[in-house]
């Protein structure tokens, strides 16, 4: 399911050098004309053209190319798609344009499509590409393993080049998207526009014979770009094509009786050589015409200022609070006159007290760890340049194996908590472990798939990539959680360094700060701000088909999260602890965990304001999959602070003298 053979680094290497390079033994396509045959062993002539799926901002469902009634060829030869892929929804098919190296075309013709207002099929055919142009849905084309791109002005100074081009326009008074195309002074509000001709202009790189260890000389070279421009044509004449004129296709609003309308699909295509930019820099000028990079480097730095700030205070209780709790406990116990017992120390018979349903915190917490080390491992991939954009689905797919790898941890861990606590029943533990937190995830996963489903849509999982997930479920992951579990329960209990009374104390009357729910409250605050600029990129990145790339920012802003996590749950549960209040379990993974809440927040705000859903299934769609993304959040920051507290809690009271 992996392809690791296509696996190379272009991405990463812009953030740190601004220079791209592949791995060795990977190396790129040679392209020759037909009159370097010759080396046909070498290079290649034909250059496939593939097209992807096709969707838009206003509307989560996307569809496969040949769903709407565009020019088709034999899908049969379609390339094989890894897990990752068909989970997101990619459905890459061959396209009927014809590519050759270095032959240029002035206007051919792709096919003709007629419709017939006598025939139900035709308008609703005719009607579906309606529906796209109104929706704004976008092509996404794949040339020598790069995005076709469109590139474009933005605020006439910079030029945007997008990965995606739309498959039409609708007039409109409030924002008219036809105005950079199709001349639209005269043209009814209302009146739809569809692009059936397409410009493409190829760049190659013609290296020398010294730099690819093969020369071609002036018939041969490696694709550095493949950029287009759409444009709406009305052929009058299919046998006589005139790809210069301008006069827009405008497509009618009803075809009655034995009203036909045709549209004919056309293509340019044009080589120009360019030896100034080397094959493995390609794919600079997509992603530096993002402007994101400077906000990359206020976010960095957000974060660490707030990572500093809370070092800081966490210093300043460690170092000069703590430490002087811990000495004069200690005096006081060498003293010859015992005082009465205050602070923290005064809970330390009940601070190792086994929590309330501490068997659904202890799967919350085996859940979290294999969350954890799924995130880590994913990154750490992303960082090397495994899983840049140019290896689709790699990412997916990375996160899914890691997933079911790490089972074995989450029933280690769940294991030696839940042993902690007293537990016996090992094997509700086990099970619960195993099912709970995937059964959540998978169970809403069906659900929306069934919505795609009923919608047709490419998004829609094959029934039998279903049984592989389940199979990755039960047959790999289920098995090694009850491994991991085997060898946690067989581990000694931990030895808590201080005694658990048998009658529990009672809780003073808690100030407004120290109480639960405030204290949950603001445990998420920091952490997510430390995150939220990150978070648009990746929110644009998955509904706005933008790339993301800036894997080690997002490395970095991760250690920031930990970090953050981990030192605002210390400080809190300091608090709880010094009023006397122990019950710090639950608090712990909650007050980190609550970071998840403000993430369903930003979400929402951003579902309101960048996007423009308004259908149902779509708006069910987007938080179906933003309660998964929340929920496994909720897991991940609260296992950090769980686990920072716990740290944090053993080793206080080690050093501290208690009867």
């Amino acid at each position: 399911m992996i392809t690791t053979a296509s696996l190379f680094v272009c991405a990463l290497s812009v953030l740190t050098c601004g220079k791209a390079f592949y791995l060795p033994g990977l190396a790129p396509v040679n392209y020759c004309s037909k009159t370097g045959e010759d080396n046909a062993n070498t290079c290649k002539n034909e250059i496939p053209l593939y097209v992807n799926r096709l969707n838009t901002e206003e509307s989560v469902i996307p569809f496969e190319y040949h769903h709407f009634d565009f020019c088709t060829t034999d899908e049969t030869q379609s390339p094989v798609e890894n897990l990752g892929q068909v989970v997101f929804g990619e459905r890459i098919r061959p396209s009927p344009y014809k590519l050759n190296f270095m032959e240029n075309v002035d206007c051919a013709t792709v096919c003709t499509k007629t419709y017939k207002g006598s025939n139900p099929d035709s308008l609703k055919k005719l009607n579906l590409l309606k529906m796209g142009m109104a929706l704004y849905y976008q092509h996404h084309w794949i040339l020598d393993n790069m995005p076709v791109t469109w590139c474009y002005l933005v605020d006439k100074e910079k030029t945007y080049c997008s990965t995606g081009f739309p498959m039409g326009c609708q007039v409109r008074r409030d924002l008219d998207t036809c105005t950079p195309i199709v001349a639209t002074n005269q043209a009814p509000v209302g009146a739809y526009f569809l692009f059936n001709h397409v410009d493409i202009e190829i760049t190659y790189h013609s290296g020398a014979e010294e730099e690819w260890g093969v020369g071609f000389g002036e018939n041969g070279g490696r694709i550095i770009s493949a950029k287009i421009k759409p444009a709406s044509i009305r052929h009058a004449n299919p046998d006589k094509l005139d790809c210069n004129t301008r006069t827009p296709l405008e497509i009618p609003n009803m075809l009655t009786g034995d009203e036909t309308f045709s549209i004919t699909y056309s293509y340019r295509v044009t080589f120009h050589r360019n030896n100034t930019i080397k094959w493995s820099s390609r794919w600079d000028y997509i992603l530096e015409s993002m402007p994101h990079t400077n906000i990359q480097w206020f976010s960095i730095l957000n974060s660490l200022v707030i990572v500093l700030f809370l070092s800081g205070m966490v210093a300043m209780i460690l170092l000069r609070t703590l430490h002087k709790d811990i000495a004069r406990y200690n005096q006081m116990e060498c003293g010859e006159d015992a005082q009465e017992e205050f602070g923290w120390k005064l809970v330390h018979g009940d601070v190792f007290r086994p929590p309330r349903r501490g068997m659904l915190l202890a799967v919350f917490l085996g859940s979290g760890a294999q969350v954890f080390g799924m995130t880590l491992v994913t990154l750490a991939f992303a960082c090397l340049g495994f899983l840049s954009p140019a290896n689709r689905g790699a990412l997916m797919t990375c996160a899914l194996v890691a997933w079911v790898l790490l089972g074995a941890a989450a029933g280690y861990v769940s294991a030696r908590i839940y042993k902690s606590f007293g537990g016996r029943r090992w094997k509700s533990n086990i099970l619960l472990t195993s099912m709970v937190c995937p059964g959540v995830v998978f169970s809403l996963f069906f659900i929306m798939n069934l919505v795609l489903w009923g919608k047709g849509s490419s998004a829609a999982i094959p029934f039998s990539t279903l049984l592989a997930l389940l199979a990755l479920w039960f047959g790999v992951s289920v098995p090694l959680t009850f491994i991991g579990a085997y060898f946690g329960f067989r581990k000694r209990i931990l030895d808590h360094p201080v005694r658990t009374n048998q009658i529990p104390r009672q809780i003073p009357e808690q100030s407004l700060y120290t109480q639960a729910v405030p204290g949950v409250v603001m445990g998420g605050v920091l952490p997510f701000g430390c995150i939220f600029i990150q978070l648009f990129f990746i929110l644009n990145s998955l509904w706005s088909s933008q790339m993301y790339y800036m894997f080690g920012f997002l490395f970095l802003v991760f250690v920031i999260l930990v970090i953050t996590c981990s030192e605002t749950t210390i400080l809190l549960c300091y608090f709880h602890l010094c009023a006397e209040d122990y019950h710090w379990w639950w608090r712990a993974f909650l007050s980190s965990g609550s970071t998840a809440g403000y993430l369903f927040v930003y979400c929402c705000h951003y579902f309101v304001t960048k996007l423009n859903i308004e259908d149902a299934a779509s708006t069910f769609l987007y938080f179906g999959y933003t309660f998964i993304m929340v929920f496994l959040f909720f897991l991940l920051t609260g296992t950090i602070g769980f686990m920072a507290c716990f740290w944090f809690v053993r080793k206080i009271y080690s050093v501290v003298k208690v009867d």
